[in-house]
């Protein structure tokens, strides 16, 4: 074989070789295009799943929000009767909602006109115990009176009203009446207070004798209160 021929063969070998290298690309570019459509049909239901996925988390958000207004402005307005059922119309209750790290954060506030100025202040800062005595009374009736938690029986109390001054007693009294009627529970209650005993329909006292226990009812002044 002469050089002419053998100079030939080797052109004829590397376009041989070039045009397997040509067809092995071209299969490797075409299964990297079908890849890149593939990530990009992946791409874009990954984005419409997320903006789904936004759009149903600012729902909730809504939603969540929504339902703590509700609920603030039910527990206002409950409370807000309360004080001025009891301490008169000056008074108001008022919830502030905000978010801490994420979380909601409610503070509570009593606010009051006096002279023509607005007051607010924190319960334990608003006329001393009585006012904080009948916000705890108060939230702790709308909680039991929510629908979701399904609480049922009487409403059990230890010394309510024990910081209420002996001027708004009989207003207490009148409230917790009030309370018993609209929401349909019995109010059990133990106290020192004599109005208070002596305007349930039923009273007992307990004391120690011979190293037990003794109850004993009480003769009440008025058989007819309610």
């Amino acid at each position: 074989m002469n050089e002419e021929d053998q100079n030939w063969k080797e052109i004829e070998a590397k376009l041989l070789f070039a045009k397997d290298e040509l067809i092995r690309r071209k299969t490797t570019y075409n299964l990297l295009i079908t890849e890149r459509k593939e990530l990009q049909t992946k791409r874009k239901k990954t984005e419409e799943v997320r903006d789904r996925l936004d759009k149903v988390k600012i729902l909730l958000q809504q939603s969540a929000e929504h339902a703590r207004n509700q609920a603030k402005d039910q527990l206002e307005m409950l409370v807000s009767n309360a004080l001025q059922y009891v301490f008169g119309p000056m008074f108001r209750f008022e919830i502030k909602l905000d978010e801490h790290g994420g979380n909601p954060h409610a503070e509570f506030y009593v606010v009051s006109e006096w002279e023509g100025s607005v007051i607010r202040n924190r319960p334990q800062d608003a006329r001393g115990g009585g006012v904080v005595d009948l916000l705890s009374l108060a939230l702790r009736s709308a909680l039991l009176e929510n629908k979701h938690l399904g609480l049922q029986g009487p409403l059990l109390l230890d010394e309510p009203g024990k910081h209420v001054s002996e001027d708004y007693v009989p207003l207490f009294i009148e409230f917790l009446r009030s309370i018993s009627e609209m929401f349909g529970r019995q109010i059990v209650l133990v106290t020192h207070n004599v109005h208070l005993s002596e305007s349930a329909d039923a009273a007992f006292t307990v004391r120690m004798g011979k190293g037990r226990s003794e109850v004993m009812r009480l003769p009440l002044l008025d058989n007819q209160n309610t």
